[in-house]
């Protein structure tokens, strides 16, 4: 076989083989997860309860996965279950940014969040010192477990200013209107 044709088919047989090779990232949310946030889209609180109970599942089977003697691949499902973690995290932050910016009211939504956010800070920081974990499972999640720690810590801060600045924002308009 000539080189040439060497090539030709060793592209061809890759470009075939290809699509199985090429991972997916599917939606962490559920059918009737993403129901309920579509039920909610027009008012804050309800939606944010919403993400803080879905971000909340998930770290809620994780610990289950993670307590599990019978589970065999714990560091990969860790990682996968951190990662859906973030991305609902993620998308909670993005909520409330857009609620922000149409001008609606987040007191209430906000102080269901903060709640959330002392609560996920507390499991993550458990994930990290878990002492079931070797070094080598733990390696394999090392770097979403910090990620998910470094962005719930940040917007900790974030949500408690954003709550300071609606108190006086709403404090103000009901002044305005008495």
């Amino acid at each position: 076989m000539s080189a040439l044709r060497k090539f030709l088919c060793l592209s061809l047989l890759l470009c075939l083989c290809l699509p199985m090779f090429a991972q997916r990232r599917s939606d962490p949310l559920t059918p009737a997860e993403i129901d309920q946030l579509r039920d909610a889209a027009m008012e804050a609180e309800p939606r944010m309860k919403l993400y803080v109970a879905f971000a909340r599942a998930r770290l809620v089977k994780l610990e289950q996965v993670r307590a599990d003697p019978k589970v065999t691949d714990r560091a990969h499902q860790t990682h996968a279950m951190l990662e859906e973690f973030l991305t609902i995290y993620n998308e909670l932050n993005d909520n409330l940014d857009n609620f922000e910016g149409r001008g609606a009211d987040l007191r209430k939504a906000l102080k269901v969040v903060i709640e959330g956010d002392t609560e996920f800070q507390a499991k993550l920081r458990a994930i990290k010192g878990d002492p079931r974990s070797s070094k080598t499972e733990a390696n394999e999640y090392e770097f979403v477990l910090s990620s998910a720690m470094e962005t719930v810590d940040s917007a900790v801060d974030d949500h408690r200013k954003m709550l300071t600045e609606q108190d006086e924002i709403w404090k103000h308009r009901k002044k305005e209107k008495s």
